[in-house]
């Protein structure tokens, strides 16, 4: 049997199955290779104990029918765990301990998994990087110079690193897809409405979608059919018919229309990643697929947008961090200081900064010149891709302008860690799913993605594509475990 932790989820849950693993010799494989991996600072909170006893119940009893028998793996720190502390990466939530369980999380307990951990990520989800947690930056297992990309860079440098054999992250303007193109793994972002949001710490409502990360595009799909669900808990779940995502994988993709945006060749994109565009262009066509020119003309107005609606529903969010009835609090004269110094204390620069943005812009003399004018600029860029999914049945675009970044390269340059999300907040404005695939290297071997985006409710479709893709792509992640003395 080779090493437990560098076996894709789909093979452990085959051996589980088949007798030839258990579910404790799996856990205790995942635990020691964390324990010997502290330097990544993938980790929040370890559950460790209580996992290996779940483990050892399981073996005892086990449910081979279930989708993820006995297996164990670590969540993002912005999930609500019953009874487990939950910090959403913010000192404000640093003693916080959830008394219910989140949908998403529910519905892979369910199915037989087991939680090893919760995952660093940015404060409230808000960063490109990791940098912005109150428990510090997690380093890419690529390289300890670099970012592993945020927010879910915890989650992406777990699944990278083999700590966790698949995780969950949120994604609300590439939270998933950034971090996934940064570590060589595969992350999903669904449709909106397709994965309850009940018992996710909020950033912004009408964005936020929880998806799954891992290590190839078939993982991907198991875990995606495992967490999509209706949930009448939230006001925003959509009931559909879901696919069987696992089982109805297909690399045939003989006549799909694949689109590609030109507005998305922006200015001063780096000759790499250009190259390789036009490699999965080839890659599509390899696979089958039809190759046509698209238009996306709003293109251009997606990161202003995004960046006056998402502040603007983190304001409102994140106002009931008071200090009154849970979470951190700060002392003060009276009831005004506390709320102030708690607030003040509790939450880092960049959440400040972007709950002052959205308090601006939700302000009664600026309502109508920003906020509102966003939301119109917002439906708009969905006609864009209504308008092309007329012609087209993907698109496909590079998932980042660059490669990971080192730490501490833009963390004072605001506006320059924004635009790292320039191809991917369109999709969340939209709704739309979409997924990056590792498909290369840059010059310094680090890895580069690309995204399929489909439309919505389509997941079954992008899947099928990137699982083509990737077997064409063939892309093999450079990682030495340099972080294990």
């Amino acid at each position: 049997m080779s090493d437990i932790t560098k076996q894709s989820l789909s093979e452990l849950v085959k051996n589980i199955k088949d007798k030839k693993l258990s579910s404790e010799e799996v856990t205790k494989a995942f635990i020691n290779r964390s324990e010997k991996s502290k330097e990544l600072n993938a980790y929040i909170t370890e559950d460790y104990s209580s996992a290996l006893e779940k483990a050892k119940k399981f073996d005892q009893k086990p449910n081979l029918e279930l989708k993820l028998p006995g297996i164990p793996m670590a969540v993002k720190d912005l999930f609500c765990t019953d009874s487990i502390r939950t910090t959403a990466g913010s000192k404000i939530l640093n003693n916080f301990v959830p008394t219910y369980e989140s949908t998403v999380t529910q519905n892979i307990w369910n199915e037989g998994a087991i939680l090893l951990g919760k995952l660093n990520c940015d404060e409230f989800a808000m960063g490109s990087s990791n940098e912005t947690s109150f428990f510090g930056n997690v380093q890419n297992p690529i390289d300890k110079n670099l970012v592993p990309g945020g927010s879910s860079g915890g989650s992406a440098s777990a699944v990278a690193g083999q700590l966790t054999p698949i995780t969950i992250g949120t994604d609300t303007g590439g939270s998933i897809r950034q971090p996934a193109s940064f570590t060589g793994t595969v992350g999903l972002k669904p449709t909106y409405g397709s994965c309850s949001r009940y018992g996710i710490v909020a950033f912004a409502s009408s964005l936020d979608q929880a998806g799954p990360m891992a290590q190839n595009v078939k993982d991907c799909a198991l875990l995606q059919e495992v967490i999509s669900s209706y949930d009448p808990k939230d006001s925003t779940s959509i009931d559909f018919k879901r696919n069987e995502y696992s089982k109805e994988l297909t690399n045939n993709i003989k006549g799909k229309k694949i689109g590609i945006p030109k507005e998305y060749r922006v200015e001063g994109m780096p000759k790499e990643i250009e190259e390789l565009w036009q490699k999965g262009i080839q890659y599509a066509k390899d696979c089958g697929a039809e190759i046509v020119d698209i238009s996306l003309p709003h293109t251009s107005y997606a990161l202003p947008t995004y960046y006056i609606v998402a502040p603007a529903e983190a304001s409102s969010n994140l106002a009931r961090y008071d200090g009154v009835k849970y979470g951190f609090r700060a002392k003060g004269e009276n009831l005004t200081d506390m709320y102030e110094k708690t607030r003040s204390e509790g939450f880092g620069a960049e959440v400040q900064r972007r709950i002052m943005i959205g308090t601006y812009v939700l302000s009664s003399g600026y309502y109508d010149a920003y906020y509102l004018k966003a939301q119109k600029v917002r439906k708009l860029i969905k006609n864009d891709f209504d308008e092309a999914y007329k012609k087209v049945d993907a698109i496909l675009t590079p998932s980042t302008p660059s490669s990971a970044f080192k730490i501490g390269e833009k963390k004072d340059d605001p506006v320059s860690m924004y635009l790292n999300d320039i191809f991917t907040v369109p999709v969340n404005l939209a709704g739309l799913p979409g997924i990056s695939i590792p498909a290369g290297h840059d010059a310094k071997g680090y890895p580069l993605g690309l995204q399929i985006i489909g439309k919505a409710f389509d997941e079954q479709n992008i899947l099928n594509i990137a699982y083509a893709m990737e077997e064409k792509i063939n892309f093999k992640n450079k990682i030495t475990d340099w972080w294990i003395k």
